[in-house]
């Protein structure tokens, strides 16, 4: 019995699935500073393999956020900031104009919008208050909202069903590959097509979800560091940017 417990447990706390997000984001991002475009060599296909862990993992926290804070309030104000910052890091990072929608909707801001309308999707649709045909067109309104921002209405929906299918890992995983596959097919009519059956990759994510024991760890600060290094490395991988190709767009 023992053995049979010790092989059920879970190693992986949030702050180190969260430390398993920033480095492949890191390795993602500067594989696009360093190779931009859809290149189709592959061992930059690989590297933006890698990169694919990192917004399962986002969704699953915020999931994750909006069960656990205290006050819902700072909450969506802390992420709502984290959006307004990250839009100008990201839109530099990836030689994209702050505010000109003329070369497309999709994928215009940083996935931070997103995830910012996710938390109000979850926060709202809890109300009792509001009937049930406002919770739908909120849930409508934040999926158009949502539309500019890097995974697009996906990274909205993506945590809310996270969210409601807490406690159970196996509808959580269904919900990650479910909507990861729309937004493949969009990527793939939109975008780009190998790029767009890249993006089915973030199913590597969920071996690591699946090991999340729901501790925090040890270390309180994992939290301010990942508000911190998210713009910072962007405006660095802005500079490189400039550095090595000038003011080009590094994604289409």
């Amino acid at each position: 019995m023992m053995m049979k417990n010790s092989a059920l447990k879970k190693h992986l706390n949030s702050n180190q699935l969260k430390l398993i997000a920033i480095i492949a984001m890191t390795i993602d991002h500067l594989t696009w500073a360093f190779f931009p475009g859809y290149q189709k060599v592959w061992w930059v296909f690989a590297l933006h393999i890698i990169g694919r862990l990192t917004a399962p993992i986002m969704w699953f926290f915020i999931a994750e956020g909006c069960f656990y804070t205290h006050n819902k309030r700072k909450y969506l104000i802390r992420l709502f900031g984290f959006a307004i910052i990250s839009h100008f890091a990201y839109d530099f990072a990836f030689g994209i104009p702050f505010f000109d929608l003329s070369a497309g909707i999709l994928n215009r801001t940083s996935v931070m919008w997103s995830l910012f309308l996710a938390a109000v999707v979850i926060f709202t649709t809890q109300m009792e208050k509001i009937p049930t045909v406002w919770k739908y067109v909120i849930i409508f309104g934040a999926c158009i909202v949502a539309l500019p921002s890097d995974w697009s209405s996906i990274a909205v929906m993506a945590p809310f069903f996270i969210y409601q299918h807490r406690g159970n890992f196996k509808r959580q995983a269904i919900d990650i590959v479910f909507w990861t596959a729309i937004y493949a097919v969009v990527y793939f009519f939109a975008m780009d097509k190998v790029y767009g059956i890249l993006q089915m990759f973030t199913f590597i994510s969920i071996p690591f979800l699946f090991q999340y024991n729901g501790e925090r760890g040890k270390w309180k600060g994992m939290k301010w560091l990942f508000y911190l290094y998210y713009p910072a490395h962007l405006v660095i991988i802005g500079v490189i940017r400039i550095l090595l190709h000038g003011d080009i767009a590094l994604i289409a």
